[in-house]
């Protein structure tokens, strides 16, 4: 990140932190929607205009805000995010009551974007809201939240909150980061805890002003001819994201599903045809270079306007298309992603799934393992002693309120 767009900057992590109450805002709208018989592209145009009515209210002087990623909802066996088109026969396409799907979706403000995903099994309409899980759903869902509990402990750098002594905690600072090798090692006992396993080239990104894959990444159980690159860093914002299954956790692609989900590219040309280069601009103007369905584009003026300009663009690499890809067997997948921030105090949690209520969820298995366990034990940040520094929560909040409060108010002076 540029010097004055660190996450030191309160205004950036300001905005970082709105984004992130959006994307948690309608993630939790759109998973109520979630019940058998409900159609998938339904819910993801609702959840779409949700995230379009919360971020017309904030910042409304900034022009440069919007979408970090379309609602997405991804069935049972689906590894990667899913939108279909509501004039493609996938529309028709309705939840199954019990199956886990995933949730993603996601809100920028000035670049700053939060992407968050969650998974959830399906409650059948008449279900009862206090119903115990058990049996493998139980064994994924369990398996898939400790296993991101840990994940995020591993990210923290070395030393980072050590106590003791200065000699102790540059003793501390000084130890080298877990290789990436080593973090899927961890993950894997979780997985195998659980009779579950990783998710091939499940990858954590680090994001940046308008971008969410930056030239960092964390690659877990990486698949053959796949490698993470760099190591977490204080003032850095991450995109973790950890994938399990009740099946081997290869993948495979799903040529029968049409690709919905693209993304503006960094790479310059200039388009041939004139549609083509129309639809670049309302692209450009309207997602930046964050992902974007379809659908959406469907909804703005009709999906065949610009489906000439989509497919030149892919054809010239200024367009990335994401492939659809499920678990190899079919078998059942839960992932979580979890937008944090990096600071000297620790991992800051800016956008994430809701906490998971463990009391309904039952499992004949647990984690034993102790080193899996003293990890688990340990925060994510440095605690505060009781009693000290409480006056100051408050003026960082009255802050917040503040600029969106000025922001409103320089509205209506336009």
């Amino acid at each position: 990140m540029s010097d004055d767009k660190e996450i030191a900057n309160t205004d950036t992590l300001t905005k970082y932190r709105v984004a992130a109450g959006i994307s948690e805002k309608v993630l939790a709208a759109v998973s109520k929607l979630c019940v058998a018989g409900e159609k998938i592209v339904s819910i993801c145009q609702k959840g779409d205009k949700l995230i379009e009515d919360e971020v017309s209210k904030v910042y409304r002087t900034t022009k440069l805000k919007g979408f970090s990623h379309p609602t997405t909802v991804s069935p049972a066996s689906y590894v990667t995010p899913y939108t279909p088109l509501a004039s493609d026969s996938e529309a028709n396409t309705e939840l199954q009551a019990g199956e886990p799907v995933k949730i993603q979706l996601g809100a920028q403000i000035d670049g700053f974007g939060s992407i968050v995903c969650d998974t959830i099994l399906v409650p059948s309409k008449d279900q009862p809201q206090d119903e115990v899980v058990t049996g493998r759903s139980a064994d994924l869902i369990l398996a898939t939240h400790y296993a991101n509990e840990l994940l995020l402990r591993l990210l923290l750098p070395p030393g980072l909150l050590a106590s003791g002594t200065d000699e102790e905690k540059a003793k501390a600072a000084a130890v080298k980061p877990l290789t990436q090798s080593k973090i899927t090692s961890l993950l894997e006992r979780v997985a195998k805890t659980y009779d579950c396993n990783l998710v091939e080239s499940t990858t954590s990104w680090l994001f940046d002003r308008n971008e969410i894959e930056g030239k960092k990444k964390i690659v877990v159980a990486p698949a053959e001819g796949t490698k993470g690159e760099g190591t977490p860093e204080v003032s850095e914002v991450w995109g973790v994201e950890v994938g399990l299954s009740l099946g081997s956790g290869k993948v495979k692609a799903l040529p029968e599903q049409r690709s919905t989900l693209h993304r503006r590219t960094t790479n310059t040309y200039i388009l041939k045809s004139q549609t083509a280069r129309k639809t670049l601009s309302t692209i450009q103007n309207k997602f930046g270079h964050f992902p974007f369905s379809l659908r959406q584009l469907e909804e703005e003026g009709g999906e065949t306007k610009y489906k000439v300009g989509v497919h030149e663009g892919v054809r010239q690499n200024v367009l990335r298309q994401y492939e659809l890809v499920g678990d190899k067997d079919g078998a059942p997948v839960a992932r979580l992603l979890t937008t944090v921030a990096i600071t000297k105090n620790g991992i800051s949690k800016l956008g994430a799934p809701p906490a998971l209520d463990l009391s309904k969820f039952q499992s004949d298995k647990k984690i034993v393992d102790e080193e899996i366990l003293k990890i688990l034990e340990q925060p994510l940040s440095k605690t505060k002693a009781k009693g000290k520094n409480k006056k100051k929560k408050k003026p960082a909040k009255k802050a917040t309120e503040a600029k969106e409060g000025d922001d409103e108010e320089e509205s209506e002076d336009e």
